[in-house]
């Protein structure tokens, strides 16, 4: 895979996430949201949770959002391995909802963003020196303080003064939860590989 290829993957990931909202807006929300007792016999809502949207302006945030995101990947560099991370973080992000009983119905992309946000500033702490690994652990950091100080174990969802849709805080923790853990094991099999011996060299 060539060095622009690799890179390019994260933002066909994110392209892939807002056409998804976008078009998830004919479909009607309850054959696509998160719902914890429809999670093991409707499996798609693992994924198609991240589509759904209760009004025009959480459909708009979230899209800005990944907008933010995907330049985000974009100025770190992330190659390939990061938005294979970011991928697996989709399905994880909403089981994770499954912790939180009282949340009986979710949607939107704000969960998956976290993760994707958490995904990058994890790849630039552990892969990249300098004041990349610094700006890593910052955002890193910054994320971590807004969610807990948005309390996600308090309520399964918190009405905010001008959104006119609930927060669901718990889906922006457990977003960062995964994209963490498996930012964190992308890097460190991306490690692996980079000092694995190549063809022809000796032990």
């Amino acid at each position: 895979m060539s060095p622009l290829a690799d890179r390019l993957a994260w933002q066909a990931l994110a392209l892939l996430l807002a056409a998804g909202a976008l078009a998830a807006s004919a479909v009607p929300p309850g054959l696509l949201d998160w719902q914890p007792q429809q999670a093991w016999r409707e499996p798609w809502r693992w994924f198609s949770a991240a589509f759904v949207h209760w009004s025009a302006l959480h459909l708009s945030l979230n899209l800005i959002g990944t907008l933010v995101v995907a330049a985000w990947g974009w100025a770190a560099r992330v190659p390939a391995a990061a938005a294979l991370a970011w991928a697996a973080a989709w399905p994880l992000t909403h089981l994770a909802l499954l912790l939180q009983p009282g949340l009986h119905s979710y949607g939107g992309l704000s969960g998956l963003l976290h993760a994707g946000a958490a995904v990058v500033a994890v790849w630039l702490l552990l892969r990249e020196r300098g004041p990349r690994r610094w700006i890593g652990a910052a955002v890193l950091l910054g994320l971590a303080v807004k969610v807990v100080g948005e309390a996600p174990w308090q309520a399964p969802v918190q009405a905010v003064a001008g959104l006119d849709f609930p927060l669901a805080a718990a889906a922006h923790a457990s977003g960062l939860l995964a994209g963490t853990l498996l930012g964190a094991l992308a890097a460190a099999l991306a490690g692996r590989a980079a000092h694995r011996p190549g063809p022809g060299h000796g032990p």
